[in-house]
């Protein structure tokens, strides 16, 4: 398996992962709650780092004030800007170094596959956090494991 297989592999579960994500907080009674701020950065943090890759002005907040249904749609919009961007780079574009200004301003140069990495990493945390935060509150939080999509079929 090479680099773009492998993230995009790694893209079809974190796609999973969210749409299940916004699911079960859209049918718990925290659909309105500050955990859905959590699941707005999620999405918005995946779409930041895909125009830093795309050198494109960043268009969003890093912490958005975003309605659930609003993760939802964007959720599956920024997937498929991923999964374009990701098709069409060739195998050495992922060693390739970017430079970005972080949220702070800061000047920052990272490889494209190091970038690609925490993207999925960084929304896999903020999962568990919601998860956390779901179960504490009496909800059922997703069962989003990785490796129950492998078992399901629903990552291949």
């Amino acid at each position: 398996m090479n680099f773009r297989e492998h993230w995009l592999r790694m893209l079809a579960y974190d796609r999973w992962a969210n749409r299940e994500t916004a699911l079960a907080l859209r049918n718990s009674a925290m659909a309105e709650s500050k955990t859905v701020r959590l699941m707005a950065h999620i999405v918005s943090a995946e779409k930041l780092w895909l125009e830093r890759i795309e050198r494109a002005p960043q268009t969003m907040p890093v912490w958005p004030a975003s309605t659930i249904d609003e993760c939802v749609a964007l959720a599956e919009t920024v997937a498929d800007s991923w999964q374009a961007c990701l098709e069409q780079m060739s195998p050495d574009a992922f060693e390739k170094e970017i430079e970005y200004r972080n949220s702070k301003g800061e000047l920052w140069s990272s490889r494209v596959d190091d970038i690609v990495n925490h993207v999925f990493l960084h929304s896999a945390y903020h999962r568990g956090q919601i998860a956390l935060q779901m179960r504490a509150a009496g909800s059922e939080p997703a069962y989003t494991d990785f490796i129950h999509a492998v078992r399901k079929g629903l990552v291949k």
